[in-house]
């Protein structure tokens, strides 16, 4: 068997313009990308990090560089598992394994997760946290779009004229909402009320992560999916009760094998499941994309809020994405 080299490169990724969360507004973010080259095989990964945990990409590549032997020496993707602890420095070497055994095989990942034929997803387009008329204006420029998301801030007659302008420029729209923290649980019987009123779909992560407890019990009308609150596979079981969804994203549980084994967890507990992103290129959303072919909700726009995505590229048309083997897989 060739010996296996691994390579680590970080890319600098430029929004389009900035974009505003609760607590946050990105204009630039790196993207560590992974190769690991056997022979004339190579499997690439890419990951981002968890920027509310304090992730950056030197802090990812040392991760990586501290595994260095281990995986150059062969490691398999379950033996990873056991490595290296969960988050961006695994999810990028995951999917590089993951790419990797697709094309040693001549099989694709789907195949080899015994996953169903692949199909374009409707996904969500997310509107950054603006002033009202800027996201109405937003979101009409999002032609085709079925699905959108929009970022709150925690400011809740803003938030609900956020949303009640959107609404008014996209009325036939699938929306949900993303609070990134920004609440606290005497504000969110208001802030669904006036969801409701907007026939909003989807509440994500409206309280703190440390406050899931918070939510015990309480009944909402609309669905309330767990982000922050629900990193690993660890987290999941704690879901029960509090939320209806686990938001998976490849970034926090660290790769792909970890999410489908979320998906599958979440299934048997009857909690809806999402896929979502960190941001990134094309080449960060293809293993989602696979994800995402089990999944109830997607978000995987997160290209189009990049000015600096590599071909190949994924495929947005008529509100849906499509990952091809070209990118990944």
């Amino acid at each position: 068997m060739p010996r296996r080299k691994l390579h680590i490169a970080v890319e600098q990724l430029r929004f389009v313009a900035p974009f505003r969360i609760s607590g946050y507004v990105f204009e630039k973010q790196d993207a560590v990308i992974v190769t690991l080259e056997e022979g004339a095989h190579r499997g690439r990964g890419e990951a981002a990090g968890v920027y509310y945990l304090g992730d950056t990409s030197q802090s990812l590549v040392a991760a990586i560089e501290g595994c260095r032997a281990e995986i150059e020496s062969g490691i398999d993707r379950a033996g990873l598992q056991e490595l290296m602890p969960a988050g961006g420095a695994r999810n990028a070497v995951d999917c590089a394994l993951w790419d990797l055994d697709a094309k040693r095989g001549g099989r694709s990942v789907l195949a080899l997760a015994c996953m169903p034929p692949v199909r374009p997803l409707v996904t969500t387009f997310t509107l950054g946290a603006e002033a009202p008329e800027t996201m109405a204006a937003g979101a009409r420029r999002f032609v085709g779009a079925r699905s959108l998301k929009l970022k709150l801030t925690g400011e809740l007659d803003l938030d609900l004229a956020r949303v009640d302008a959107v609404r008014a420029a996209c009325p036939d729209a699938w929306l949900g909402v993303d609070a990134n923290r920004g609440y606290a649980i005497g504000d969110v019987d208001a802030l669904v009320r006036g969801l409701v009123a907007a026939r909003v779909s989807l509440l994500e992560q409206p309280l703190q992560r440390g406050s899931e407890a918070d939510l015990e019990g309480y009944v909402s009308p609309i669905p309330i999916a767990a982000d922050e609150s629900a990193l690993t596979l660890a987290d999941t079981a704690g879901l029960v009760g509090r939320f209806d969804v686990v938001n998976i994203k490849l970034d926090k549980c660290g790769g792909l094998t970890e999410g489908l084994a979320i998906a599958r967890e979440a299934r048997r507990l009857g909690l809806g499941v999402m896929v979502g992103n960190m941001c990134g290129t094309s080449l960060s959303m293809a293993p989602a994309f696979v994800l995402g072919q089990i999944c109830d909700y997607v978000d995987l726009d997160g290209p189009l809020l990049i000015a600096n995505d590599p071909e190949p590229r994924a495929r947005y048309a008529d509100g849906t994405i499509w990952c091809g083997p070209e990118i990944w897989g």
